[in-house]
């Protein structure tokens, strides 16, 4: 599996088949890619609906026929706008043709449904914990007991989520071999380092630090 990082929250997984998460791509100033890059989706995961990570969900949708899957109150807004899409909730999984999708806890706001949440994806045999927004939370325990992801995304930017500090203790949590941060250095006000981070992990997981447009292969 080919996971591209778009920029901010987004990402792009590649196997058998594509799937995108948070796609914030237009009017993100980080992203490696715009709109007309996009030719083709499978899946499309939004963890909640502010608009950094809802980002262009729909219009992926109806551009390539991708099915959204979100929490239920998303994807009946999706539907009422013509999108295929997949309601759940936090502890739900569903499947969709062989991409499995899985809602968890994440410790952030929301408007629709209230609460953002996490997502983990499984695609060909690999899982990707992607935290979408959060702060410090116990549950990432049990995130990491339940579904044993391959490899996190986690926000480090420290003002509308964890910073590296906290984030840290989150890949403690989780007990993840590989993790990326990701979610900083797209407007001023998320300004970090992500090195800092990697120093705070030390050698409790192996820290990638790519840049928007970057890919890693799991």
């Amino acid at each position: 599996m080919k996971i591209t990082w778009i920029g901010h929250s987004a990402l792009m997984l590649e196997g058998s088949k594509t799937v995108y998460i948070d796609p914030f791509i237009t009017g993100n100033p980080t992203s490696c890619m715009n709109l007309d890059n996009v030719t083709k989706a499978d899946v499309v995961v939004v963890t909640h609906d502010h608009a950094d990570h809802l980002g262009d969900g729909f219009a992926i949708c109806k551009k390539t026929g991708a099915t959204l899957v979100s929490i239920f109150e998303i994807a009946e807004a999706a539907a009422q706008e013509g999108v295929k899409a997949e309601g759940m909730n936090i502890g739900g999984t569903v499947t969709i043709d062989g991409v499995s999708v899985s809602l968890v806890p994440a410790f952030h706001t929301a408007g629709l449904g209230g609460t953002a949440t996490g997502t983990v994806v499984e695609l060909d045999g690999k899982k990707v914990y992607h935290a979408g927004d959060t702060g410090l939370t116990l549950e990432m325990q049990l995130i990491g007991e339940m579904y044993t992801p391959d490899i996190a995304f986690l926000p480090i930017d420290g003002r509308f989520n964890m910073g590296p500090r906290m984030a840290a203790k989150a890949v403690e949590l989780l007990k993840v071999p590989k993790v990326v941060p990701f979610h900083y250095d797209t407007f001023p006000l998320v300004k970090q380092n992500p090195q800092e981070f990697k120093d705070y992990v030390g050698n409790m997981s192996d820290v990638i630090i790519i840049k928007p447009g970057e890919s890693i292969e799991l």
